[in-house]
């Protein structure tokens, strides 16, 4: 299984073809933490077009495994951000529950915020998008 990061979703809905086409070839159980989920649900309602938005999200959801927050996830989740803050690297707290949830259940996350996610030892990253 791999997970999708937030920014790949985004990419999907926005029409990216090459992104599209990996997804529909993925050999794989496709995922979204909660957290990305969340985020989309955000972008959306700070949008000019809420309701389409929202649609449009929820369409996709349909072909994504959503993995739910766990008591795994949530110690790996205080394990990288102290181990983050020890460092002075500390990133967005979504962006950590996304790598803990890829961490406990997924082969790789899919993002192109490759810089971002290089800072979590041990994370499986792809780039689908540049």
């Amino acid at each position: 299984m791999i997970l999708f990061d937030t920014d790949t979703c985004v990419e999907i809905l926005r029409g990216n073809k090459k992104v599209i086409e990996k997804f529909a070839s993925a050999n794989t159980t496709v995922a979204v933490s909660f957290m990305t989920v969340s985020e989309l649900y955000y972008g959306a309602e700070k949008s000019n077009n809420v309701t389409n938005n929202i649609a449009k999200i929820e369409k996709m959801l349909l072909g994504l495994e959503i993995i739910e927050s766990s008591i795994e996830i949530e110690k790996r989740f205080g394990n990288i951000k102290a181990n983050l803050d020890k460092k002075g690297n500390l990133i967005e707290d979504a962006d950590i529950f996304i790598a803990s949830t890829c961490l406990e259940k997924c082969e790789a996350l899919i993002t192109g915020n490759v810089n971002h996610y290089n800072r979590i030892q041990g994370l499986k990253i792809e780039n689908w998008i540049r």
